[in-house]
């Protein structure tokens, strides 16, 4: 991997959106915010990829917990405290709650190198064992910053219950994703689709294919230097705002 060097004049200019301004009313600023997370956050892990084993990892430990762990910790704590205004719920999570194993599962799968090549946490009510909630979910690496929402693992029930809601509210649901703050983020809804669907589905499913699906999500990539910012809690809360509307939708019909 071609090693990553940020330099300040190659930091492009911060530029404030409009659902960005909204949240710094929320979140006013009584003193200046430094960055949670320095260039060696991103050099850690371009070194960690052609290193991906566990000598490397002890012999630079230290060094992940100086500008990785903890500062990911203190970065998701800062999340919690702001996001709360936005979503109450988010006030009973501590950072543990949220934040992913750097460790790799290995048990089914053909690489078996040991640790992943970033850093992920998700903020939903009940913390990450909660996979049916719509949340705010994002993963930083050296490639890319990435925000993520919708509902991904739905019990067979649960996917019914989204299938029907979509159905009888059709319009609430395509206001929804045409509204112009979702599109400009994350321009579409993507997700798994099944090929066959319950008959009573079928002649809403000819105006609206979304029904098809059996997982609702969608992303936005940033560049890496994104992670460096010294407002990057207030970027990644203003990009999930802007589903909001879809995360009502889907909390309101998901039991």
């Amino acid at each position: 991997m071609k090693k990553l060097i940020l330099h300040p004049e190659n930091i492009p200019p911060i530029t404030i959106s409009k659902k960005e301004e909204e949240l710094l009313l929320i979140f006013p600023r009584q003193n200046k915010i430094m960055a949670f997370f320095t260039q060696d956050y991103l050099d850690f892990f371009i070194e960690l990829a052609p290193n991906n084993n566990k000598d490397w990892f002890d012999e630079n430990r230290k060094r992940y917990h100086k500008s990785v762990k903890d500062p990911m910790k203190a970065f998701v704590d800062h999340l919690i405290e702001k996001g709360k205004a936005i979503n109450p719920a988010w006030g009973e999570l501590e950072a543990k709650d949220c934040i992913f194993r750097i460790n790799r599962d290995i048990r089914f799968s053909k690489d078996k190198t040991p640790y992943k090549l970033n850093r992920s946490a998700v903020l939903v009510e009940g913390g990450k064992k909660n996979h049916t909630t719509p949340g705010l979910y994002f993963e930083m690496g050296p490639e890319d910053l990435r925000v993520y929402g919708g509902v991904y693992k739905l019990e067979k029930e649960q996917l019914l219950e989204v299938r029907e809601a979509i159905a009888d509210n059709l319009d609430e649901f395509q206001k929804a994703y045409q509204d112009a703050d979702f599109l400009a983020t994350y321009g579409e809804i993507r997700g798994d689709k099944n090929k066959i669907i319950p008959k009573h589905l079928k002649a809403a499913a000819e105006k609206e294919p979304l029904i098809f699906n059996k997982n609702w999500y969608y992303f936005a990539k940033f560049t890496p230097e994104t992670i460096l910012r010294d407002d990057l809690g207030e970027f990644i809360l203003s990009k999930y705002q802007a589903a909001q509307k879809l995360n009502k939708f889907f909390t309101k019909h998901i039991k």
